[in-house]
């Protein structure tokens, strides 16, 4: 058989390997993800800042936060489908350039539009392709055999990267101000995780003589992408149903927590350093929650799993409301984070079993569009009722009510 790279394969190697080159290509595209998710976790960290030092408005600055997660969720079922036609490799590694060059090129701007232009914009569609669409496309082609949990380790590196790094990031921004704190994961990205992916990132077990993990079978089949993926999934209710399910999940997570979880705690008493230590110890959580979700899926009901994870989320931030000490915001940091995003193994697992591992890119970029426009919308709608009503109560009520909602959605999900 010849692969797309030209090679005449027939058959696999047959000795045995010590280290599976899945776990490799698992390895790296954690990295990818863990690094450019704490890039996204920039803007509750420098709102304050922006808003000093240029007299920027809080909704105007969350309109920039929010194109930016419009832009991550329409440009991943463009580079999905890429990834799908010519490998996730080479849909990464533009990617990652991209986050690189706009995160640097974020230090010189000083007109509201150029932050527009190049965090908006640019880090948005770089953002797209260093995302759990990419860990999906990978994961589905290389993993047979604990498929579910490699998709929680990389759901654990998508979520908590951005909230990991907020202590660290929050202390560069205090001590040296918020140009160095982006210089500082624009190189950490350009110079560590380019490289390593441009190594050791494989599109396809079929480039390294490999069969998938877990798959027992000797010869190495190349099954093609569908030509049109979508005009078969959009006509069954189950897309539908994920796609608002996630929708939520983005509107309960990214958008609301990223952007505004730390000037809310500002705002009634806590410090800097403390909002930053909680969004940590929720990134920490989430390791664990997300992992272990991956591992549950490999075993149980993933709808059922859903509307377990939602149900929650709609309850936790509804106790949000009555946290009024440093204590209460860690404990609920701890319990939030056990659920932060383990809706995504869950939901890229049944994509596709749904629709098929060779459509995920384009099925599961759609689904996480829908993902981003929930996070754009809590972005820019919480901004907005924070400028009216000069609180988020209503924010978090309404976040609450829309997660109980998605649990409806979730057990009508059927293979």
């Amino acid at each position: 058989m010849r692969n797309n790279a030209g090679m005449n394969i027939n058959r696999i190697d047959s000795a045995p390997q010590r280290l599976h080159y899945a776990w490799i290509v698992l390895a790296v595209t954690f990295a990818c993800l863990f690094f450019a998710a704490a890039l996204r976790s920039l803007p509750g960290i420098l709102m304050l800042a922006l808003e000093h030092e240029f007299g920027w408005t809080r909704d105007t600055i969350s309109g920039a936060a929010a194109l930016n997660l419009l832009l991550f969720g329409i440009s991943g079922p463009w580079l999905g489908r890429w990834m799908d036609l010519y490998g996730p490799k080479r849909v990464c590694l533009v990617s990652i350039a991209l986050l690189a060059l706009a995160a640097g090129a974020c230090t010189m701007a000083s007109e509201l539009w150029q932050w527009y232009l190049l965090w908006g914009v640019m880090a948005g569609i770089g953002s797209g392709g260093t995302s759990i669409v990419l860990g999906s496309a990978l994961i589905n082609r290389w993993f047979t055999e604990h498929r579910g949990l490699a998709l929680g380790v990389l759901g654990a590196a998508f979520s908590s990267g951005q909230l990991v790094f907020t202590p660290l990031l929050m202390q560069i921004n205090m001590d040296f101000g918020w140009r160095p704190t982006l210089l500082l994961l624009a190189g950490l990205l350009g110079l560590l995780v380019l490289p390593l992916s441009a190594y050791w990132l494989a599109d396809e077990p079929i480039l390294k003589r490999c069969r998938p993990y877990g798959n027992a079978g000797n010869e190495i089949k190349h099954v093609p992408a569908d030509p049109r993926p979508m005009r078969k999934a959009i006509r069954q209710s189950q897309f539908w149903l994920l796609a608002g399910s996630f929708a939520i999940c983005g509107f309960t997570t990214s958008g609301l927590f990223q952007t505004h979880l730390i000037p809310h705690g500002i705002e009634h008493g806590f410090t800097e350093m403390g909002m930053a230590v909680s969004l940590g110890l929720m990134g920490a959580t989430d390791i664990v929650g997300t992992i272990l979700s991956g591992w549950l899926c490999d075993r149980f009901d993933k709808s059922k799993l859903l509307a377990i994870y939602y149900g929650l989320r709609g309850l936790s931030l509804m106790g949000l409301l009555f946290v009024e000490s440093i204590e209460q915001m860690l404990l609920f940091s701890m319990v939030y984070g056990l659920n932060w995003l383990s809706t995504v193994p869950a939901t890229s697992a049944l994509t596709a079993d749904l629709f098929g591992k060779n459509n995920v890119g384009v099925v599961f970029g759609w689904i996480c569009c829908a993902h981003q426009a929930g996070a754009a919308l809590a972005s820019y709608s919480a901004g907005y009722l924070h400028s009216r009503l000069g609180n988020y109560h209503l924010a978090f009520l309404c976040s609450g009510l829309f997660a109980l909602l998605a649990v409806l959605m979730v057990v009508r999900i059927r293979k």
